[in-house]
């Protein structure tokens, strides 16, 4: 896939907070249209056409919370330059599309820069039921399927088992309307979008991070949804040169 870029970061976005870095979020403010759009969602479109299985996934019982999420989206995209009439859409970058023609989740990975996640609650941790993710960075969507919190963020080094425990309390915590959103800060040496790897073939890190030629941060948005209660885990990726 062609490497796509953007021209700057928004000035929010630093890399100096401690993890979980977790901080409010205007109710309205989980979704954004960047400069990077139109090449982005060429390779989500093209990445959901030609490779569906691997970069989307929707367990059974995740039908609900995904047409939550789309009903929430929808009144959200005039405001970011989309044309919404009924259940069409027209995207900022011409795309029209019908959203009964898919599964919501499928609809959303076609018109959104953000990789969706939705997280539900069967037992004591919430588990991924349902995602599109077509930019992942360091995973693999199919090893993480139906696995609960704990088994998502490995084999992450920072996430230890206090992490592992706010990141579970932030999760049971986060409240409908009261969105909540966090970023990362990571430097890579590739620019490239679609980076899965395996938890046995882990991403190898630049030896020298400071001479590393791309910054890659992903805007992590955390909100509830009123009906259901899944939670809904959004990533918008950043990639700049350094």
């Amino acid at each position: 896939m062609t490497v796509v870029l953007h021209n700057d970061l928004p000035p929010e976005m630093s890399p100096d907070r401690a993890l979980p870095g977790v901080q409010p979020l205007a109710a309205d403010d989980w979704l954004r249209v960047s400069d990077a759009y139109g090449g982005q969602m060429a390779e989500r479109r093209a990445r959901l056409a030609s490779a569906r299985d691997a970069v989307l996934f929707e367990s059974a019982g995740s039908q609900d919370a995904s047409a939550e999420v789309l009903e929430a989206a929808l009144p959200l995209l005039p405001g970011l330059g989309f044309a919404v009439n009924g259940p069409l859409v027209t995207c900022p970058d011409g795309f029209k599309t019908d959203t009964r023609s898919d599964t919501p989740l499928a609809v959303l990975g076609q018109i959104l820069q953000e990789d969706i996640c939705i997280l539900e609650k069967p037992g004591s941790e919430h588990m991924l039921t349902a995602a599109v993710l077509c930019f992942p960075a360091g995973w693999t969507l199919s090893e993480k399927a139906g696995r609960p919190l704990t088994d998502i963020h490995t084999p992450v080094k920072s996430y230890d088992a206090a992490i592992a425990t706010r990141v579970q309390r932030l999760f049971d915590g986060v409240q409908a309307g009261r969105p909540l959103w966090r970023n990362n800060w990571l430097n890579y040496d590739d620019a490239t979008l679609y980076q899965p790897h395996s938890v046995h073939d882990p991403r190898r890190e630049s030896g020298d991070p400071a001479a590393a030629p791309y910054i890659r941060t992903e805007r992590q948005c955390i909100l509830r949804l009123p009906r259901t209660r899944a939670v809904v885990f959004t990533i918008h990726t950043y990639v700049v040169p350094c």
